[in-house]
């Protein structure tokens, strides 16, 4: 924390975008630098609002609401970039060295063992799984990132933990230079292309989560998955590499009943068995969670029976793969209902 905080010091630092994160990274450091230069950035920000009045009383602190602020940051020192803004399109050469974020800032200064998930699907399950495994072994273990926990957030507890899950997103991931001691890929598939100028570029950025490891990290990655495959075929990745696979399973009775359905849900299971193998669980332990765990909401979330018609909720499936495994999991399928924002994906393909 003291490295931290002597990096921010004397800094003129900018929050781009003041959604979730950008609220949290405006409450760590008016906490630990109630006196530094802010400047916050967003385009949607009502300074007049009830949550945001502590703003009008900041007299270090300016508010820009504008979407055309490229070219005036460059004499900033710090960009803090909410994972949500795109920079798609534009040249971002004169600040890009600038920008961080907090998941970053945790990996580099923080002292606690990471283990870094991300991948188009299965991110928010497996690293829930993974964190309730550590927690039930009694292990002193945070939760946080794209799961919707800014690690700003959980910082006294992440100080005072053993372990670190992160589940990372392509957007928290693509400007980094900092990887977790374990890297789990899961999966890429075509999602956010709204966001990247093509699929290989918003690949990358998934693998960005590998690329700077360390010998003695270790790296997991589906190698069913034929783009992740392909994406890090050729990169140099120091760590350790393990390989998942449905031909290679690890020791486990998927045939067991478990709440976890789905062969998707398999190599969920298969990576956080991995993890477990790695950090020397209790392998009777670690089998007994995976079994008893539930999952999370929206994920073929069973909602009722009406009429004996059985509905499920599934809204977490934003990409055709994802609707296309909850359908093989529930052979009965007949009607399935479909919506949502165009993210630029093609849905004419077999899987």
């Amino acid at each position: 924390m003291e490295e931290l905080i002597n990096k921010l010091t004397d800094k003129k630092i900018v929050i781009l975008g003041y959604g979730r994160e950008g609220k949290s990274t405006y409450r760590f450091i008016r906490k630990y630098l109630p006196y530094a230069s802010l400047l916050i950035i967003d385009a949607n920000i009502n300074v007049e609002s009830e949550e945001n009045l502590n703003l009008l009383n900041d007299m270090n602190l300016e508010v820009w609401k504008t979407n055309d602020y490229l070219d005036m940051l460059q004499d900033y020192d710090v960009i803090f970039k909410s994972p949500g803004i795109s920079f798609k399109g534009k040249d971002i050469s004169k600040i890009k060295s600038k920008i961080t974020s907090q998941l970053e800032v945790l990996l580099k200064y923080i002292n606690v063992y990471s283990i870094g998930v991300t991948g188009t699907k299965g991110k928010s399950t497996t690293s829930t799984l993974i964190y309730t495994i550590l927690k039930n072994q009694g292990k002193k273990v945070c939760l946080c990132g794209n799961i919707g926990i800014p690690p700003f957030d959980e910082i006294d507890e992440i100080l005072n933990s053993e372990y670190v899950v992160i589940e990372m997103s392509s957007h928290q991931l693509e400007y980094m230079d900092v990887s977790p001691n374990i890297a789990i890929l899961l999966n890429i598939f075509e999602e956010h292309l709204d966001h990247y100028n093509s699929y290989d570029d918003y690949a990358l950025a998934k693998v960005n989560i590998a690329l700077y490891q360390k010998e003695g990290d270790y790296f997991i990655y589906n190698k069913d998955n034929s783009k992740s495959v392909e994406m890090i075929e050729g990169k140099n990745i120091k760590s350790k590499m393990i390989s998942i696979s449905a031909s290679n399973k690890v020791t486990f009775n998927f045939e067991a009943e478990r709440k976890l359905l789905g062969k998707h849900n398999e190599y969920n299971i298969m990576f956080a068995l991995a993890t477990s193998e790695i950090l020397k669980l209790d392998s009777e332990l670690t089998s007994k969670t995976i079994l008893e765990f539930e999952g999370l909401p929206h994920r073929m979330e069973y909602v009722g029976e009406i009429d004996g018609v059985k509905y499920y909720n599934d809204s977490i499936s934003t990409i055709p793969e994802a609707a296309m495994r909850a359908i093989e999991t529930f052979k009965e399928t007949n009607t399935i209902l479909l919506g949502g924002m165009d993210r630029g994906v093609h849905y004419r393909r077999v899987s």
